[in-house]
């Protein structure tokens, strides 16, 4: 025997006979994908095979509990399935992400080595097609699987990993409510803002995002199951739906549903187009929150110095003690990948031609990499960013006092023109607002401390005062 032959055996399927190699638990049409498919060297993602792994554990449950499968099969099925589901055999799945674009390739990888778990425990042949595909169709296994996986990731990852984000924001928040700080239009100063209030408009901007990702999650849990080949559920009996459905709501406790309509689940993939542009919202306020942090940090000594982020790590290779603000820069990057998934998903989303969307796997692989991503930056901006970033508080308050911008307090009782003289001159000489005030205003010295006094300008000012200058009373 030669050695060739010794690490191989012989698999058969419709198309011939295939060498497959012996420690593998796939048969024949997987070893074909994987010979046809070299492009990436990447598989699917390890959630999305547990998603079809899922599948046939509900199908088979179904298909038992309808008399199409004998309850020995059913539940080697069922078994081999599971061990799928918790995690075990990843290395069986090796079908390149660039395939065939209904996924039948990784769907019968599944099938395959279902298959053979099955058959071994079970000591008779468990037919992959046959049998572990019954009443099945790649065409509404692999779209049911992309709702599946990108739910339950929504749900047990993404979602609370926000929530923590938004939380961890808010406690930063309160105690900062009375910092002021100089505010910034076009990376310009501008009108004084509460520390609290400009975190606590990233808090609403993830809350937001959180919303319209929880508005999704509801049509995600609408499934193609059923649909089989084209959407007419050809070869699926009546009650497979129903039973299948049960199922699939008993082992995760989320309450799946079928579509509206299984032909258009099949030709179109807008619900993952619509989660794909939700993810992209928080990557963009991701982002925006990142480069706030690192404006902030800016410095030590010659940025903005309003914050010091948490020291992670050095930051140069060439200039001892620098410090970077390397996770707000990291999530940055995540935020632009995730910008990249939304423009290949929007693609994918669009290539339904008939009767089927054919760029599924390219749909799953982007969601569910985006939804890893996103997760994780949330998680990293909160533990490493937001908790521990020390506030420059006097520092902060020194820059409001010469800022040149709080004459707008005093626009409706000199006017604008003669407030942009009392900032052009305060910046000129170098001085506050409220010393050129004295100069070129009749307003008592207490009126102006009181109209420029920036924690009441970081609240909208003084409506009150919103006055002719003669219908001012006399100092108090």
């Amino acid at each position: 025997m030669s050695q060739q032959s010794a690490a191989t055996r012989i698999e058969r399927d419709s198309m011939g006979e295939i060498e497959v190699p012996n420690r593998a638990l796939w048969g024949a049409q997987t070893q074909r994908a994987i010979q046809n498919f070299a492009f990436s060297g990447r598989p699917m993602p390890p959630a999305f095979i547990r998603a079809v792994a899922l599948i046939k554990a509900c199908g088979a449950e179904a298909n038992g509990a309808l008399g199409l499968l004998t309850p020995e099969v059913a539940l080697a099925i069922v078994n081999a399935a599971e061990t799928i589901m918790h995690g075990q055999h990843g290395d069986q799945f090796p079908v390149d992400v660039y395939q065939t674009g209904s996924g039948t390739s990784t769907n019968m990888n599944v099938n395959e080595v279902i298959a053979h778990l099955a058959t071994a425990s079970l000591g008779q042949v468990v037919h992959p097609n046959d049998q572990v595909n019954l009443a099945q169709s790649s065409n509404d296994v692999i779209p049911t699987a992309i709702h599946v996986s990108t739910v339950l990731m929504l749900e047990r990852d993404l979602l609370p990993a926000l929530n923590d984000l938004e939380l961890r924001i808010a406690r930063r928040a309160g105690p900062l409510h009375d910092v002021v700080k100089t505010g910034r239009t076009h990376l310009m100063d501008a009108t004084p803002i509460r520390m609290s209030q400009e975190l606590g408009a990233w808090e609403s901007q993830l809350a937001q995002a959180r919303q319209r990702l929880e508005q999704t999650r509801m049509r995600l849990l609408a499934v193609a199951q059923g649909a089989t080949a084209v959407g007419s559920g050809l070869n699926a009996p009546a009650d497979f739906l129903p039973l299948f459905l049960a199922g699939l709501q008993r082992r995760t406790g989320l309450p799946f549903r079928a579509a509206d309509n299984p032909f258009a689940a099949l030709a179109g993939q807008e619900t993952a187009l619509e989660l794909s542009g939700h993810l992209k919202v928080l990557a963009v306020v991701l982002m925006k929150i990142a480069n706030d942090l690192r404006w902030m940090n800016s410095g030590p000594l010659a940025g903005l110095g309003e914050i010091t982020l948490p020291a992670l790590q050095p930051g140069s290779s060439i200039m001892p003690g620098k410090v970077n603000p390397v996770i707000p820069e990291a999530v940055a990057q995540i935020a632009a990948q995730v910008i990249g998934h939304d423009a290949a998903i929007t693609v994918a989303a669009q290539s339904g031609n008939f009767q089927l969307n054919v760029m599924l796997p390219l749909l799953a692989d982007n969601l569910l990499n985006a939804l890893t991503l996103l997760t994780r930056a949330c998680g990293a901006l909160g533990h490493q960013a937001i908790d521990g970033f020390v506030v420059h508080t006097e520092h902060m308050r020194a820059l409001v006092a010469r800022n040149p911008v709080l004459v707008t307090a005093l626009n409706p009782l000199i006017g604008y023109e003669a407030g942009a003289q009392i900032a052009k001159l305060a910046l000129e000489r170098g001085v506050a607002v409220r010393e050129v005030a004295r100069e070129m205003t009749d307003l008592p010295d207490s009126e102006i401390d009181r109209l420029l006094d920036p924690q009441v300008l970081a609240d909208g000012g003084l409506a009150q005062d919103r006055a002719k200058p003669e219908d001012l009373g006399p100092e108090s």
